[in-house]
């Protein structure tokens, strides 16, 4: 085995929101151990999940992580016979050392074929319950997941080859269950509510009684969602804390300096956003996630705003483990920019099921809605919060324009047979022009 590789450690949360870091710009949460990471190493501010052909957002999102392929094809990869390598095959063909532990909604062959050693776990999707009963106790699935972890690393002394660590952890997802110290952390009094927070969604977006739209009452109070937002604080910060504890027996191990570290989550969140308690949307709480890469060749504290997608991180992986990437990956490497070089998409695609449709840029994103019908149109530059509808005003007509065209060109590189609808629909009025003023300001931004 070719020497030099180094360690690689994924941790992976589950309804992680891209704004619930505190170094990210998030005062009110604690994470003084994420926040390590983003100290030691790059964060990628616009990291996206490219979407979900199913309610359950996060079994999509494993799929492209472990495939590296793009929404449609990683659906494909699903149901096929020959799916193609895994993240955790390739690195084992490298010489990797491959372990995971924690939640594991994928196919269960793929477990089989992506690790050789597999620790703790559970199938199936969501918890009922955060606690399991053990002869010691009950312990809290972020402990539970980090022990197993742990006690890999111990395992694993002396061995000569690298290793793949994958922690997929529960949290934050609901049961938003969280030891009692950290929820007397969060005062609900104290929780600050969303700019965007609305009593109900203004529209039908698709799902609007999906299992998790239920989690709260309608019409959203500010009292409900202040305490949905103080259990969700919570339960992130006890997650940090068993980080933490990884990441201290690295650095007692003189691991550190020789392992990639990567945290990420599967998909964001809202609570209360838009009136929305779900991820089943295309705004930026539920498609936005985390994404920080620390470890050796990494430069410290660099931020990367470029538009990114989440599962560009198997051929990351690759890139520094010195691996070539298979032909099956579809997502590019995101290691140009520890170098300083751009690695952002001109614009984001998104899926979800066969209900919405994304396009973003850096400064535009558009939303297409079938079962309303309707577009929504933000300027997410100067309206981050996304609470400007601009979609149906008419100093907007070129930029919808030029934006549906690029939505439909970006449905036909991903291989979206389910959006067909897109074809014919001309949502608010809009035609779905593919004509492009050649000195229109959207394009020329699209386009540098």
């Amino acid at each position: 085995m070719p020497t030099g590789r180094p360690n690689i450690v994924l941790i992976f949360m589950d309804d992680m929101t891209h704004w619930a870091i505190g170094a990210l710009g998030n005062s009110q949460v604690l994470t003084p151990n994420l926040d390590r990471l983003v100290e030691r190493g790059c964060a990628f501010s616009h990291a996206v999940n490219q979407g979900s052909w199913s309610p359950a957002v996060c079994m999509p999102a494993r799929a492209m992580l472990l495939t590296g392929r793009s929404l449609f094809h990683a659906r494909a990869a699903v149901d096929a016979e020959d799916c193609p390598m895994l993240l955790g095959e390739v690195l084992a063909a490298a010489g990797y050392r491959t372990f995971f532990t924690g939640k594991w909604h994928s196919p269960d062959d793929w477990l089989r074929r992506g690790y050789q050693v597999v620790g703790p776990h559970a199938t199936g999707g969501m918890l009922t319950s955060h606690w399991f009963s053990t002869a010691g106790g009950a312990v809290h699935s972020s402990e539970r997941w980090v022990d197993a972890a742990l006690d890999f690393l111990a395992g694993h002394d002396g061995r000569p080859e690298p290793f793949f660590l994958h922690l997929a952890m529960h949290a934050p997802h609901d049961p938003r269950q969280a030891p009692e110290r950290w929820l007397r952390r969060y005062p609900a009094d104290d929780v600050r509510l969303p700019p965007n927070l609305l009593p109900a969604h203004p529209f039908d977006q698709g799902d609007r009684l999906v299992r998790d739209e239920l989690l709260a009452g309608f019409p959203r109070t500010p009292a409900e969602v202040r305490e949905h937002r103080r259990q969700y604080y919570a339960i992130v910060s006890h997650a940090d804390e068993q980080i933490g504890r990884l990441l201290d027996d690295l650095d007692r191990r003189g691991l550190a300096g020789d392992t990639v570290v990567v945290f990420s989550g599967d998909h964001g969140l809202a609570l209360g956003e838009h009136g929305l308690m779900g991820k089943q949307s295309m705004y930026d709480h539920s498609v936005r996630v985390p994404l920080l890469v620390a470890g050796p060749g990494i430069p410290q504290g660099l931020c990367v705003d470029d538009l990114v997608y989440q599962a560009s991180i198997f051929p990351t992986l690759c890139h520094l483990a010195g691996i070539s990437v298979p032909d099956s990956v579809d997502f590019q490497s995101l290691a140009p920019a520890f170098q300083g070089r751009p690695v952002g998409q001109r614009a984001i695609f998104g899926a979800y099921r066969d209900l919405q449709r994304l396009v973003r840029t850096r400064q535009w994103a558009l939303a297409a809605y079938r079962p309303a019908r309707r577009l929504q149109l933000f300027d997410v530059r100067h309206d981050p919060w996304q609470t400007r509808d601009l979609a149906a005003d008419p100093a907007h007509t070129t930029v919808r324009t030029l934006l549906l065209a690029l939505l439909r060109q970006l449905q036909d590189e991903h291989g979206d047979q389910d959006g067909h609808w897109t074809r014919h629909w001309t949502g608010t009025g809009c035609p779905m022009s593919p004509q492009r003023p050649e000195a229109d300001p959207v394009l020329q931004e699209l386009d540098r």
